[in-house]
């Protein structure tokens, strides 16, 4: 029986404790914002794996209705749902990405 679009999804928050999901990819994004993401995390030097939406309709549409969020990109650490680009650049800006990442267990290289 073939995977569905959810339980893909769920499949790779599951497999990375840090993914996003995007236009393009780490190292080609595809939009601004997917891009502002991506520097905030290397940035930050934490590992991350990506999913390119514009690969797929089906995870294109399926992420912004797994999380009930209508825009790219979408970070989830652990599992966790953290937000989109906005929500990251202030979690960035005020310290509390760098916290959450701490309390996750996450490594942080440039902090």
């Amino acid at each position: 029986m073939p995977e569905t679009v959810f339980q893909h999804l769920q499949n790779l928050i599951d497999a990375n404790p840090v993914m996003l999901f995007m236009k393009g990819d780490k190292l080609f994004p595809q939009c601004g914002f997917s891009a502002r993401v991506v520097q905030i995390l290397s940035h930050l030097g934490v590992t991350f794996e990506t999913c390119n939406v514009l690969e797929s309709p089906e995870i294109r549409q399926g992420i912004k209705d797994f999380s009930q969020w209508p825009t790219v990109p979408q970070l989830y650490v652990k599992g966790e749902f953290i937000g989109g680009c906005d929500i990251v650049t202030d979690m960035y800006q005020n310290g509390e990405l760098e916290t959450l990442m701490s309390e996750k267990g996450i490594a942080i290289a440039n902090a």
